[in-house]
């Protein structure tokens, strides 16, 4: 029976650089498959759609909700985000390890399902980075702003739930961490019992 995959959350506030961080990895681990979530918002410039997001309207969106087919969903700034769950479980059961980028709300939601999860808190370097970054994307006004750096502290708040933390001073050194991290909890004994078992019987005969 072929192992299960590792289920890797990777979240923390807006602006952190999580799909910077994300497309870093990628490139580094091809195996590592990233699920891409469904949205209410628009596409952002350069964005694809099935690459970035999956972008709908809110009625398909709450549609979904009812028919319980995300693993999980949140609101954030006035747009839906949500994790369609089939996908992502097919995958994990192919053996494949697949990362999460989402928003700490709905890191907390996969925690209660997946509580054997690798959960990534991806922080700033500091708070006017964090700000920097935010400015630097020029899609925000001063009130949209105020109101992210807010929602982060919060979020910064909520980290200590999380398996890891990870500063993200330097893509590549952060991304070098997370596979770390990936690499370390492939190795764990729980998940090679059944290589254990087969080496010891094999040197008992």
């Amino acid at each position: 029976m072929a192992k299960s995959g590792l289920l890797v959350v990777l979240s923390g506030p807006s602006g952190v650089g999580k799909g910077t961080v994300c497309k870093a990895l990628l490139d580094k681990d091809p195996e590592l498959v990233l699920s891409v979530s469904k949205t209410t918002r628009k596409p952002r410039l350069g964005e694809k759609e099935g690459v970035n997001y999956y972008f709908v309207g809110k009625e398909e969106f709450e549609a979904d909700i009812l028919k319980k087919n995300f693993l999980e969903y949140a609101k954030v700034y006035d747009h839906f985000y949500g994790t369609p769950r089939q996908t992502v479980e097919k995958l994990l059961q192919q053996g494949r390890n697949v990362i999460l980028e989402i928003d700490p709300q709905g890191a907390l939601q996969v925690m209660k399902t997946y509580p054997n999860g690798v959960f990534i808190f991806l922080l700033p370097p500091s708070a006017a980075e964090l700000r920097a970054r935010i400015i630097a994307r020029g899609t925000e006004d001063k009130a949209s702003m105020q109101k992210r750096l807010a929602a982060a502290a919060l979020e910064v708040a909520q980290a200590e739930k999380y398996k890891y933390v990870v500063v993200n001073d330097h893509i590549d050194a952060a991304c070098d961490r997370i596979y770390a991290i990936i690499q370390a909890e492939m190795l764990k004994v729980q998940r090679n019992i059944e290589l254990l078992q087969a080496f010891a019987k094999e040197v008992e005969k």
